[in-house]
C-alpha cells in the first residue's frame, strides 16, 4: 500500500479542514471505507477504496471508519482501522495500524476498528448534526442508527444525542468536482499512461488477432507504469464497436473493419478515459474516413465550447449540430438541419450524451444542473468529450456500406481560467496521425 507523499498529506488536511468549516461546530461526519466484495466462494475482487473515503483520508485499507469532529480539542480527525496483527499480515499483507494511521496518514488519533461500537457513540454525544453517506451500505446505516438510539436511551441522565442527519455527499461532492493542481497532475499522469497504451494497441494491431490480445497490451502498459484499469476496457472490432458497453472482448479482428477501444487507467485513484477508433489493417476506407471525419469534427466543435462561463450542455449542443450536419452531407439524414435537430433525428446514430465529469470516479460526482439550469463551467472541472456514430447492420435507414461501423472519439478536458486543456492531447486521433503511426510499426 503506497503511503501519501508530503504534498498529498497536506492536500488531505486542507480538504478535511474545508469540509469541517462547511459542516460547522456541533457536527460530526462519519464515513465508512468500501467493503470487501466476494468474487466467488473464498476469492475476493481486487480491493478498491471508496472514492469519498480516499479523497478525505488517502487510506486504502478496508475495515476502516473516518470521523471528523470540528472543534474537538483532543483532535478533529479520528481514524478507526485494523490493528497490527503479525499472523494476519503474513497471510494478507501489511497494515498501517494505529501508529501508521497517525504518522503516515495524518490522523489526530486512531483506534482499532474492533472498538468502534464502544467508542463512537461517545464521540457523537453533544453533536447536533451527523453528516453521513446514507443508503450506500444498509448494514452500516443500521449500526449508525443503533449508536444514535443508544444515546437516546440516555436522555434522562442528561445525554444529548444528535437530532439531525445531513447528506455528506452534498458538501463532499461539490468539493470533489473542483480539482486542485495536485489532482490535475495525477490526472495528467493517468492520461499519459493511457495515451501510451492506446498507441501501443495501434502499433500491434493486425487482422486475425483477437480482441483480448489487444486488451492484454493495454493492461501491460497500465501495470508496467504502476497504474490500474479505471474500468473494464472496451475492445470492439467491427459490429462490436456499435455496442456502447461491449465487454466480451473475444472476437477475431477482421481485415477491413474498424476497432473501437475505450480504455483508461487510474493513478492514485484518479482516472483517465480515452476512446480511439482506427482501422485494423491501418487504412481507412472512404466510407470509414467520411464517418470518422464527421465524428472528429463534432468532437472539435464540442471541445471548443469547454470554457468558463459556458454551460454543461453547450459541448453537447455543438456536437449534435456538427454530427447532424455531417449525417446530412453523407446522405444518412434528409431534411433541414434545425428541424432534424429539433426532432432528434440524429439519435438513431448517436444515442448518448457528449461527456461526463471525470476524477476519482470515471463517471465522477458533481451535479450537471443547478436549480434546473445547466451548470456553468468553472476552472478546475474536468470532463470527457466523446461524440460518436454507431450504425449496426440492423439499422434500416443506412445503406449497406455503412453497416457495422462504430466510431467514438473521447478525450479528457480540463476547464482552465482562459479556456481548456486537453489532458489527452498526446493520443493520435486525426486520420493522418493514425495511419502514419500504424504504418510506422
Amino acid at each position: 500500500m503506497t503511503k501519501p507523499s508530503k504534498p498529498q498529506l497536506k492536500a488531505l488536511r486542507q480538504r478535511r479542514r474545508q469540509l469541517m468549516r462547511q459542516m460547522g461546530r456541533g457536527s460530526i461526519a462519519i464515513l465508512a471505507a468500501q467493503k470487501v466484495c466476494t468474487r466467488n466462494r473464498d476469492v475476493e475482487h481486487p480491493y478498491r477504496q471508496s472514492s469519498d473515503f480516499l479523497y478525505l483520508t488517502g487510506f486504502a485499507e478496508p475495515e476502516a471508519v473516518a470521523v471528523l469532529i470540528p472543534g474537538r480539542p483532543q483532535g478533529e480527525y479520528i481514524l478507526f482501522c485494523r490493528a497490527r496483527d503479525a499472523e494476519k499480515e503474513t497471510w494478507h499483507g501489511r497494515r498501517a495500524g494505529q501508529r501508521g494511521a497517525v504518522e503516515d496518514y495524518g490522523a489526530d488519533d486512531s483506534f482499532p476498528i474492533d472498538d468502534l461500537d464502544e467508542i463512537l457513540p461517545g464521540l457523537m454525544e453533544e453533536r447536533q448534526r451527523v453528516y453521513a453517506c446514507l443508503g450506500l451500505d444498509t448494514g452500516f446505516d443500521q449500526r449508525l442508527m443503533g449508536w444514535v438510539n443508544q444515546l437516546r436511551e440516555k436522555i434522562r441522565i442528561g445525554v444529548h444525542p444528535p437530532h439531525e442527519f445531513v447528506s455528506l455527499e452534498y458538501l463532499l461532492h461539490e468539493m470533489r468536482l473542483m480539482k486542485s493542481d495536485l489532482e490535475i497532475e495525477l490526472m495528467r499522469q493517468a492520461a499519459q499512461i493511457t495515451t501510451q497504451a492506446h498507441i501501443r494497441a495501434m502499433q500491434v494491431c493486425q487482422p486475425g488477432m483477437l480482441e483480448y490480445a489487444i486488451e492484454a497490451e493495454l493492461l501491460h502498459e497500465f501495470r508496467r507504469h504502476g497504474a490500474h484499469p479505471a474500468y473494464p476496457s472496451i475492445v470492439g472490432g467491427g459490429a462490436n464497436g456499435c455496442i456502447l458497453h461491449y465487454h466480451e472482448n473475444d472476437a477475431e479482428l477482421r481485415d477491413g473493419d474498424l476497432l473501437l477501444i475505450d480504455a483508461g487507467c487510474e493513478v492514485a485513484g484518479y482516472a483517465s478515459d480515452i476512446t480511439r477508433t482506427f482501422p485494423v489493417n491501418g487504412r481507412f476506407s472512404s466510407v470509414q474516413r467520411d464517418l470518422y471525419e464527421c465524428v472528429l469534427s463534432a468532437q472539435e466543435a464540442a471541445i471548443a465550447q469547454v470554457k468558463p462561463g459556458n454551460h454543461w450542455d453547450d459541448p453537447h449542443t455543438a456536437a449534435v449540430r456538427a454530427l447532424t450536419k455531417g449525417l446530412i452531407e453523407l446522405g444518412l439524414l434528409k431534411g433541414r438541419l434545425n428541424n432534424l435537430i429539433k426532432r432528434g433525428a440524429y439519435r438513431s446514430y448517436y444515442m448518448h450524451r457528449t461527456g461526463h465529469w471525470l476524477g476519482l470516479d470515471v463517471h465522477d460526482v458533481g451535479d450537471y444542473k443547478i436549480e434546473d439550469q445547466w451548470r456553468v463551467f468553472e476552472p478546475g472541472m474536468v470532463l470527457t468529450v466523446e461524440p460518436g456514430i454507431y450504425i449496426p447492420a440492423s439499422h434500416k435507414d443506412a445503406p449497406k456500406p455503412f453497416h457495422n461501423i462504430g466510431i467514438r472519439i473521447e478525450d479528457d478536458v480540463r476547464v482552465t481560467a482562459s479556456g481548456h486543456e486537453v489532458l489527452t492531447a498526446g493520443c493520435p486521433k486525426t486520420v493522418s496521425e493514425i495511419e502514419a503511426l500504424i504504418y510506422s510499426r
